[in-house]
């Protein structure tokens, strides 16, 4: 197996995310929505005392994150470097309640702004694995 190829073939892919996703503007309301719902939502009331108030940077960091990670333009290494995921999100206590409001929460977010339903199912493939990664506290 050629992993030079399968690394050519991820980047690809990735790439194709920002574009099939719409762009930037698309990306930008689908975050805006998924913030919009962590703050209206009770539902989602644990994975919102996670973040200050207002969560304006919060928004910015996510859409700039998730930009670079689909393939377009790599604002949040541009202004802060590597993302450090997990050594970001450390001093949070995640556990599975918070992984799954999480993963709620965008996919509502998808859903609401149209997402096709192909790229929804790619995605929370996506989202899963990284937010199961974030997990840090038991249960």
């Amino acid at each position: 197996m050629n992993t030079e190829t399968n690394t050519d073939n991820h980047e690809e892919e990735q790439s194709r995310l920002y574009a099939l996703i719409g762009g930037a503007d698309k990306l930008r309301e689908m975050v805006d929505r998924f913030y919009d719902l962590m703050e209206l939502e009770p539902e989602f009331a644990g994975i919102r005392a996670l973040h200050p108030t207002p969560m304006d940077g919060s928004r910015d960091k996510l859409f700039w994150f998730l930009s670079g990670w689909m393939g377009g333009p790599n604002l949040y290494i541009e202004q802060f470097g590597h993302p450090r995921l997990r050594a970001r999100h450390l001093p949070y206590a995640i556990a599975s309640s918070e992984r799954d409001q999480w993963l709620r929460c965008m996919a509502w977010a998808m859903q609401d702004v149209g997402i096709a339903e192909e790229l929804q199912q790619h995605l929370m493939q996506s989202f899963y694995q990284t937010a199961d990664w974030m997990r840090n506290k038991p249960g």
